[in-house]
């Protein structure tokens, strides 16, 4: 009797752990736990910094084109994301993690020197070097978590870490301006050094053992394409990271034509900052779901609706009614992440770990790049088409980039047993 009673708690406890919600068994486990408050710590120093940078160089210059070359500093480097991202298969992924967040922590204590138009030049280096580090510190985080997190939950831990990321994004940027406006940019960069820090040392508490990388058999040309070439070979991977691509592209456009949107709706250009939260409202919402998401329409299906909810909601954005912009804005960002999440879990389930890095890296390169070339399509067609008809024309051409993940097999991709808003925030 003992043995039976044994047995029924054991299939009685099974069914239990079978019915809990992932999300809880994610935050139940401590390796993504330490993950997740890291992406936290360090992505509110990261949100307070991007917004403060432009303040800062808005302060000492009164420039506007100068304040906007922040952003271009943080992005330019991802551009290089399949080089750099050589350095994330190079080295064990943890020392890694902890050598990029403590050397930059050193790194923007350099920033309270900068007290004058005179010393932008170092602020924007500062800002390049930063950006580079990133693309090296995601590849070496995707690559650690998909082998720290079972294959099953990596959907969760994808969009829980969005839901983490756009949380922060919420209130960190705000801060970060009300604390430059308060005490000076130094002050911003010195909070962004102390998560480093304090992010440093929750990677140091993970507790996951890892082989030392082999040594290099080819030079860094044939290993930086490599990433390349099995993005290239696979085309389950291969149409999402497109799919990405082109998503963002249409993104940029969209996020130049932000301030029409609000001129049309009758609002003074802050009104964006309200549209910009309720979008990150969506982008939390959806990164509670997508785990499940992901597990009942495959990483394809899940991608297309996405991608069709973002480009309705786009189109609809011409209908100049205060009600109708917020609810399009939270559907934007409830969809613009679905593909970028499906995208980075499908390539961490489906890449040999030593090669991770790099197909990481270069899929973000691929998918972020093209924001920068929407933004100045955007810009360069809003006063001459119009922002109402080019809404509407957008829409209908993002909604073309469904048709091939509806036609490619998706039980492959299907959930069996890595901020899109940095780049587009409108």
């Amino acid at each position: 009797m003992t043995t039976k009673r044994t047995g029924t708690r054991t299939r009685t406890g099974k069914k239990a752990r079978a019915r809990t919600w992932p999300v809880v068994r994610v935050l139940r486990d401590r390796e993504a736990g330490l993950y997740l408050a890291g992406v936290v710590v360090s992505g509110f120093g990261t949100s307070a910094l991007w917004l403060a940078s432009g303040v800062w160089v808005k302060e000492l210059t009164g420039s506007d084109g100068l304040a906007a070359l922040c952003l271009l500093a943080l992005w330019a480097p991802t551009l290089a994301g399949p080089l750099l991202g050589t350095l994330a298969d190079r080295f064990r992924r943890k020392p890694l993690l902890i050598g990029v967040n403590l050397s930059l922590g050193a790194l923007l204590l350099t920033l309270l020197t900068v007290g004058s138009a005179r010393d932008l030049w170092l602020l924007y280096a500062v800002l390049f070097v930063y950006g580079a580090a990133g693309v090296v510190h995601d590849a070496a985080e995707s690559a650690l978590v998909a082998a720290a997190v079972g294959p099953s939950l990596l959907g969760d831990f994808n969009g829980l870490r969005m839901t983490a990321s756009e949380g922060v994004k919420l209130v960190a940027p705000l801060a970060g301006a009300g604390l430059c406006a308060a005490y000076g940019g130094p002050s911003v960069a010195l909070l962004d050094a102390v998560t480093f820090v304090l992010a440093a040392g929750l990677y140091a508490a993970l507790r996951v053992h890892e082989e030392k990388p082999a040594r290099p058999a080819n030079g860094w040309r044939e290993r930086t394409a490599e990433g390349a070439r099995h993005l290239r070979r696979c085309p389950r991977l291969r149409s999402l990271v497109l799919a990405g691509g082109a998503t963002m592209l249409c993104a940029g456009v969209n996020g130049a034509l932000i301030y029409a949107v609000v001129e049309g709706l009758g609002h003074s250009p802050a009104y964006a900052g309200v549209l910009y939260a309720v979008q990150g409202a969506g982008s939390v919402v959806v990164g509670l779901a997508s785990g499940p998401a992901l597990r009942r329409l495959g990483a394809r299906r899940f991608a297309a609706c996405g991608i069709a909810v973002t480009a309705v909601a786009v189109a609809l954005r011409a209908v100049p009614w205060d009600p109708s912009a917020l609810v399009c804005s939270a559907a934007i960002g409830a969809g613009l992440p679905c593909v970028l999440i499906a995208a980075l879990t499908a390539v961490q389930r489906e890449t040999p770990g030593p090669l991770l890095g790099r197909a990481v890296a270069t899929a973000n390169t691929l998918m972020f790049a093209p924001n920068v070339l929407g933004l100045a399509v955007g810009a360069a067609l809003v006063t001459a088409v119009g922002h109402r008809t080019l809404l509407a024309v957008l829409g209908a051409l993002w909604l073309l980039t469904v048709v091939p993940l509806l036609h490619s097999p998706a039980s492959a991709s299907r959930a069996v047993s890595r901020s899109p808003s940095d780049a587009n925030p409108a």
